[in-house]
Order: C-alpha cells, then structure tokens, then sequence
C-alpha cells in the first residue's frame, strides 16, 4: 500500500485525539457532498428540460427546412427545388407558405398564423399525434378544413361540436390602409377538423390548413415561404444538408432541427453552463473547510510529523501525507454527493415527487430530469480539481513554515 495513503487513511478515519477536527472533516464531507448533489441534479434537470424541447420541436419542426437569405415567398417552380426532391436522401417533400391572420370564431378574434400545408404534411412530422380534438385531416372531399393549435382555440371559444366555421381575415396586397373591412381585407372561411397541443406558444400562434387555401387568400399561384423536408432515416444529416446546400445556391438558407430554434436550444445550454459554474464556484468555496481541517490536522499532527522524518520520510513524503487526506476527503463527499444526487434524480424520474404548478397547459406535470454520464463524468473531474488545489497549496505553505521553524529551532 502507498505509505502516505495508508497513513492518511488512518488520519481520516481513526478515531482522533480532539472531538473537533472530526466534527470539522464531517463539515467538510458534508459541504461537498451537498454542492455535488446540487450540482448533479441541477444539470440533470437541464438535461431532462433539453431533451423535452428537442422532442416537442421535433414534432413541429422538419429535418431540413430551407427558406430564402432576402425576402419571404419563391416560387415551387424552380428546377434546383425539383433536383431537391429528387435527391436520394430526401423521403418527404412538402410546400409551406404561413402569414400572420385575423381569425373570427362566431364572435371571438384572435391574431396568429396560418400555416398552409401540402396534403404530405402529416408524413413530415407527428403532429397527428398530438390532436386533441377532432383529427389532423387537411381535406374532407374537396372541401379545405383548419387544425387549430389548442391556445387559438381557447381565445376563440372554438368548440367542433357546433359545426360552426372559421373565418380569416388577411390584409390586401398593394392597398393602402381604409377604414372599411370590406376593401382592406380579403377574407374566407373554412371548417375546422381537429385541435392539437404541443406548446403553448406554438398551439397559441398556429392554425394549419391546406396551402390552396392561404394561396387564395393571398391571391398567389406557386409561392412557398418555405420547403420543409423530412429525410431517409439512413441519411447522413449534415452532408445532407450540406449537398442541399449546394444545390440551392447562397440564396437559400438550408437549416437542420437545431438551426430552426438555435437561439432558444443556445439559451437553454447558457442557462446550464452558468448554473454548473454558480455551482462549481460554491463547491469552491465550500472547499474552504478543507483547508481549516488540514490546517488543524497538521498542528494536530506535529509530533507524528517529527516521528515520521526521524523515521526516514522526507519533507515531500510528509506533504503527500496530507494532500492525499485532503483529496480523501473530496472524495467522500464526492462519492456520498453523487449518490444522493442520482438517487434523488431516480426518485424524480420515477415518482414524480417536484411537480409543476400553475394553471397553464403543459405537456408534462413535474420537472423533467435526464442523467448524463459525461455531465456527472464532468462533476467528479471538477471536484477531483478542486479539492486538489484546496488541498495542495494550504498544505505546502503550512508544512513548509513548520520545516522551516524546525530547522531555526534545530540551528
């Protein structure tokens, strides 16, 4: 066995001449097991949160979505979007065009966005999934039907059981702003068949409905705002995409699932970074207790020091001695904190014990949490370090003091 471990192990768990340096290394276990702890299921929930979005989005939003760099609409027409469709890789092709509306219920407004479809759409993602209400059908015969999002349904008290239509309202292209209804807006309704729930945001904005329909609101032939396109499960992702890409030419924007929300995908990962370094920086602190127990431990310890180097140990061998009761100590509260993290994170997952409060409509009813090897990895490298530099500098100044007051004394 290593001597300085074996002599540091006995330091540690032996039974101690002063009641106070126990009840201090307890502190110090204690400290860093609960910053652990902390920090495990802190970043487990920002997991579990992660994985939520990217699950909601990916039934919203396609593999591949290409939109112009500069300006709204580009005809379907162009031969580089049939070379598109055409691709090896591309499964579902479908043609989008979504401008903002006015929506009238019987007597109820509400302002959003149709989102009009070709008839693939429901190949394209699982929207169908996730009705509420009614079903995800786009056409009944040759009549157009709406998918309401459940918020847009509230705000327009829409209810499918009263077979009551749905109108909406778009702006004139080319006029200029009137007092009259009639000559400002040009208006249509239609049927709705289903509702869905996603997320509130979502649900609350978006009514889909044929791309026939928003056509003929918009007086417009071949149009698209976007072309969104779901590929072969065996499809390289990115060199997909970047074939795409070169295909398009600069003036489209090819985006994958995490470029279509990057902002909120890079919010949420700021948002854990920084929790895990607010953490990281109370376990640094926390690591402070090290310090006072080593202190106490070596004035403790003085004279075994002295019996030690009579015995043959060195200065250096001395150091190790407590630099590795330090890190024996990081490492019991290490090890007793990530426990407790993972067993609290396996109780959450399991039964659900935190749960979300408030009236709004969510998918989910208590907090979300996902375990990560590489993040808990990540904990015990981050502990590792800091226990380690809390342990070797106070330990090298002290014990260099004490060898420097022996060799005055022995002068």
């Amino acid at each position: 066995m290593n001597f300085p471990f074996y002599i540091a192990r006995r330091y540690l768990f032996a039974k101690k001449s002063h009641n106070i340096i126990n009840i201090i290394s307890l502190i110090s276990v204690v400290g860093m097991a609960v910053g652990v702890m902390a920090l495990v299921v802190i970043l487990s929930v920002f997991n579990g949160f992660d994985s939520l979005l990217r699950s909601m989005y990916s039934i919203v939003d396609s593999d591949i979505k290409i939109t112009l760099v500069e300006g709204k609409t580009f005809p379907d027409t162009l031969s580089r979007l049939d070379e598109v469709r055409n691709h090896s890789s591309v499964a579902v092709f479908s043609e989008v065009l979504e401008e903002n509306a006015i929506f009238k219920y019987r007597n109820k407004q509400h302002i959003g966005t149709i989102k009009g479809v070709s008839r693939n759409y429901p190949d394209l993602i699982g929207i169908d999934s996730m009705m509420v209400d009614g079903e995800f059908m786009l056409w009944r015969g040759s009549q157009p039907m709406a998918i309401m999002g459940h918020g847009a349904a509230l705000y327009l008290n829409a209810n499918l059981a009263h077979f009551d239509p749905l109108e909406v309202f778009m702006p004139r292209k080319g006029r200029l702003p009137t007092i009259s209804t009639a000559t400002a807006f040009t208006s249509k309704v239609i049927m709705p068949s289903g509702v869905f729930a996603i997320e509130q945001d979502f649900d609350t904005q978006t009514i889909f409905s044929p791309i026939e329909f928003v056509r003929g609101l918009l007086n417009l032939t071949h149009e698209v705002t976007a072309v969104e396109i779901k590929l072969d499960p065996k499809a390289n992702l990115e060199r997909t995409q970047q074939e795409l890409q070169n295909i398009l030419g600069q003036d489209f924007k090819v985006l994958n699932r995490y470029q279509q929300n990057e902002s909120l995908y890079r919010t949420l990962k700021t948002e854990k970074m920084a929790a895990g370094l607010i953490l990281s920086f109370i376990l640094f602190i926390a690591s402070f207790n090290i310090i006072g127990t080593l202190s106490m431990l070596i004035i403790d310890k003085r004279k075994d020091v002295e019996t030690l180097k009579s015995l043959g140990a060195d200065n250096n061998t001395i150091q190790k001695i407590f630099v590795t009761e330090g890190l024996l100590i990081s490492i019991a509260g290490t090890a007793i904190g990530a426990i407790l993290g993972l067993i609290i994170c396996w109780m959450q997952i399991t039964f659900k014990l935190v749960r979300l409060e408030g009236t709004g409509e969510f998918i989910i009813d208590a907090y979300p949490v996902e375990i990560q090897p590489l993040d808990i990895l990540g904990v015990l490298v981050v502990v590792f370090a800091i226990g380690y530099f809390a342990a070797r500098f106070p330990v090298r100044y002290i014990t260099q003091r004490i060898f420097a007051q022996e060799q005055t004394g022995n002068h």
